[in-house]
C-alpha cells in the first residue's frame, strides 16, 4: 500500500507572503496543478478588493469595496456567484485531470458559498496532493478540516516564507519519484 500522497495546509497572519508561496510553488509545478488563487485588487495604493485567478487563465472579482450583497467581510461585499461560477469549474476539472490541486484559499470570504466548502472536502479527500491555504482563526469548517489525518499545517512566517517553496515542491515532487520508482 503506498503513503497517503502529501496535503499541505498553509497558515499565517494576513499579508505574510501566504499567496506568494502558492504562486512560486505553481511556476514551479509548470502543468501539473490546477484550481485557484487569490490576490488583492489595489487602486492608488489601497486595496480594493480581491480577485480570483485560476491556474487555467480565467479570472474574476471575488470581493469589492463597490460590491453590494449580503455576503461581507469587513467593507469588502463577497461576490459568491462570481466565484463559484469560476472556481466550481476550475476545481471540477482539476479533480479529473490534474496531479495537484491548489486552493488559495480557505478563508472567511470563500466559504459563504456552500458550493465550495462541499468542493474544498472533496479535494482534500481524494487521491490528488494539494496546496491550500487556510485562514488561521478556527470556525466550525476549518477547525473540522484540521482535524483530518493526513494533513499537514505549515504555519508561514517572516522567518521561513523565502524556504517554504523549496520545501513543499520537493515534498510535492517526492510523490513523483516514488511513483516512478515502483
Amino acid at each position: 500500500m503506498s503513503a497517503p500522497k502529501p496535503k499541505l495546509l498553509l497558515t499565517g497572519r494576513p499579508g505574510i507572503g501566504k499567496t506568494t508561496i502558492v504562486k512560486k510553488v505553481v511556476a514551479g509545478l509548470r502543468d501539473r496543478a490546477g484550481g485557484f488563487y487569490t490576490e488583492e485588487m489595489r487602486s492608488k495604493g489601497k486595496r480594493q478588493g480581491f480577485a480570483i485567478r485560476t491556474l487555467t487563465g480565467e479570472h474574476g472579482v471575488l470581493a469589492h469595496v463597490s460590491h453590494r450583497g449580503p455576503c461581507r467581510v469587513g467593507r469588502y461585499g463577497v461576490d459568491v456567484d462570481r466565484f463559484e461560477g469560476i472556481v466550481t469549474l476550475a476545481l471540477e476539472r482539476a479533480l479529473e485531470r490534474d496531479e495537484v490541486i491548489i486552493l488559495d484559499e480557505i478563508g472567511k470570504m470563500e466559504l459563504f458559498s456552500k458550493q465550495f466548502r462541499e468542493l474544498a472536502e472533496r479535494v482534500l479527500k481524494s487521491d490528488k496532493m494539494v496546496l491550500a491555504v487556510i485562514h488561521q482563526r478556527n470556525d466550525p469548517f476549518t477547525r473540522r478540516i484540521r482535524e483530518w489525518p493526513n494533513l499537514e499545517e505549515w504555519t508561514v512566517t517572516e522567518n521561513n516564507r523565502d524556504v517554504f517553496p523549496s520545501l513543499i515542491l520537493e515534498r510535492l515532487n517526492l510523490d513523483r519519484k516514488t511513483r516512478n520508482t515502483q
